[in-house]
């Protein structure tokens, strides 16, 4: 960290306001964008996706659970693999619990994996997940939606991730997309996301940026080589007790 000046409380507080109106510029661009988001075409899918899921098989459209709008989570997690990708858990840790909240709004989250069910199952118990997490095992869903890759597309350098910007390099990459069901059962691709398109997803990233360190993340072999699944990060030291006898 570099070395910052210390001052006075209201000179603190007048350096702040300077950067307040920075931030909100920052907010009202973000807002423009969002609605530029919203204003995007659709494309309509056609193709009838199945999947392995808690209940059985589900089409993509029973992974609306009645709403009218879907997320989808491209969780990494390819069939041979024995556990998940430790950065798409990182994300998972933080949209856990938003499911509720997403629900009164009439949006359903889910996560689509290619690995097999009993794999899904297995690690969410160990995450104490409850998401309802979908496996797309033998399906084109993650090859259509461009987050899974031939070994051949992988040795030939095809560049087919984040809409063709670039390649990947394994077989799984993450990203999100999103659709929409109308009333007459016909289902939209209204707009998906891929490597830092996703940053805004996850809180966690965002309270650091938010400290002095921030991220934190330079001079590591790659920007999140810090992070580990959650129950692998040591355990925090006993905090001595405040009260005595």
């Amino acid at each position: 960290m570099q070395p910052h000046k210390v001052v006075t409380r209201e000179e603190w507080i007048e350096a702040r306001k300077v950067h307040m109106a920075h931030e909100k510029e920052f907010t009202r661009a973000r807002d423009r964008l969002a609605e530029e988001r919203r204003a995007l075409p659709w494309v309509k899918v056609d193709k009838d996706y199945v999947f392995d899921g808690p209940n059985g098989k589900a089409k993509l459209a029973d992974l609306f659970r009645g709403r009218p709008q879907l997320v989808v989570q491209h969780f990494m997690f390819a069939p041979d693999w024995d556990a998940g990708c430790k950065s798409c858990s990182f994300w998972a840790d933080g949209f856990e619990r938003m499911i509720p909240h997403l629900a009164a709004r009439d949006t359903t989250l889910v996560a689509v994996s290619r690995a097999p069910l009993a794999k899904l199952e297995a690690f969410r118990k160990r995450m104490d997940w409850t998401f309802d997490w979908y496996s797309s095992d033998g399906g084109d869903f993650n090859y259509d939606f461009a987050v899974s890759f031939t070994p051949q597309e992988i040795e030939a350098g095809h560049h087919r991730y984040n809409f063709g910007t670039s390649g990947f390099g394994i077989e799984d990459a993450p990203g999100i997309s999103v659709f929409y069901r109308d009333e007459a059962g016909n289902i939209f691709n209204t707009y998906s996301c891929f490597a830092r398109g996703l940053d805004m997803m996850n809180a966690a990233y965002h309270y650091l940026d938010l400290t002095p360190l921030g991220r934190h993340e330079e001079g590591l072999p790659y920007p999140m080589d810090w992070v580990r699944l959650r129950d692998q990060y040591r355990p925090e030291p006993a905090q001595a007790s405040c009260c005595h006898s």
